[in-house]
């Protein structure tokens, strides 16, 4: 079966990934958009792990205010080069990081390994990378992390995050 143009192109527009992943993903599927869309995911998780050991020492400091200046939040998250760092997606991504901090009071830390060993309440209330996504409750936030890595093909990290709330 042929693969258009098109279809790379629709595929492209869904999920943010190069042109020949796009083709190999509708090539592997048999051009059917929806499991190309899967399979492009499943690769990206794959490609992430062995990213992660590479080192982050670009990025970005974002902040989020909310409620009317009630809450604030600083985060910092790294990649490996200020190329990356300067494009949409991965300003986007911080950005809902930032975010996803100020909406979840009970984040107290950005992996399990981290947490205080007398933190209360269950790892997807407490740690970031497993909480679901406020934007998309289907994704956790360590799914968009590796999304975003499979997108810009270089490993990302969240370094570290300050939440402030007014009277806190």
């Amino acid at each position: 079966m042929g693969i258009s143009a098109d279809d790379v192109k629709r595929l492209r527009e869904l999920t943010g990934a190069g042109v020949m992943d796009c083709k190999r993903a509708l090539e592997a599927t048999d051009g059917d958009v929806d499991k190309a869309v899967k399979w492009l995911r499943e690769q990206g998780v794959a490609g992430a792990d062995k990213k992660a050991g590479r080192e982050t020492s670009q990025g970005i400091i974002d902040s989020y205010i909310h409620a009317g200046g009630r809450i604030g939040v600083l985060v910092e998250v790294n990649c490996e080069t200020d190329f990356v760092a300067r494009t949409d997606a991965f300003k986007a991504l911080v950005h809902d990081i930032a975010m996803q901090i100020a909406g979840i009071p009970t984040t107290l830390a950005i992996t399990e390994d981290q947490l205080p060993a007398d933190a209360e309440g269950s790892a997807e209330e407490t740690v970031l990378m497993k909480q679901a996504f406020i934007k998309n409750s289907s994704k956790t936030i360590e799914d968009l992390v590796k999304e975003t890595i499979a997108a810009t093909g270089e490993n990302i990290r969240i370094r570290r995050f300050t939440r402030f709330e007014l009277g806190q």
